[in-house]
């Protein structure tokens, strides 16, 4: 671990971390499992199974427990995602539902029940507009989508 990071963010699991942190890894540049601690014959795990995973994510840290079926993600807590471009938005949406469900508002579960926010900076700069009426439009178009549409948002504002 890198003493300079002193916040981890810690995922649980149901038995998926490994899979869930090496499909993560392959979503984003910048990114790599750092280690993978195994249950041995103490348990609580089946022996060989990965315990702890830990990971980065365009450089943030993570770690994914195999913790059993206690507990479940809940919407909650979300990974927001910022994006350059609509090409960006569009590459993660279609690789983070697989598997998992759409949302609205640009938020989705992915196939581990995570849930995400695919955020076009755009988007951001639009419903945050100085101009009053530019953002309210902004904002009226976004919270009818499911994925950010980022032509369908500029046109909606006038831009």
């Amino acid at each position: 671990m890198n003493p300079t990071k002193k916040i981890t963010t810690c995922l649980w699991f149901d038995g998926r971390a490994e899979e869930a942190a090496e499909f993560y890894t392959s979503l984003f540049p910048d990114s790599r499992i750092t280690g993978v601690e195994r249950y041995t014959e103490a348990g609580p795990g089946e022996p060989g199974s990965a315990a702890l995973v830990t990971f980065e994510l365009g450089g943030q840290r993570f770690s994914a427990l195999n913790g059993g079926p206690e507990f479940t993600f809940s919407e909650a807590v979300s990974l927001s995602v910022d994006c350059a471009d609509q090409r960006e938005v569009d590459e993660l949406w279609a690789r983070l539902t697989e598997g998992g469900e759409e949302s609205q508002c640009g938020w989705l579960k992915d196939r581990y029940g995570l849930s995400w926010q695919i955020v076009p900076r755009e988007l951001v700069e639009l419903v945050t507009d100085p101009d009053p009426d530019v953002a309210a439009r902004a904002t009226r178009a976004m919270l009818g989508m499911k994925k950010i549409d980022v032509r369908a948002l500029r046109e909606v504002a006038g831009r």
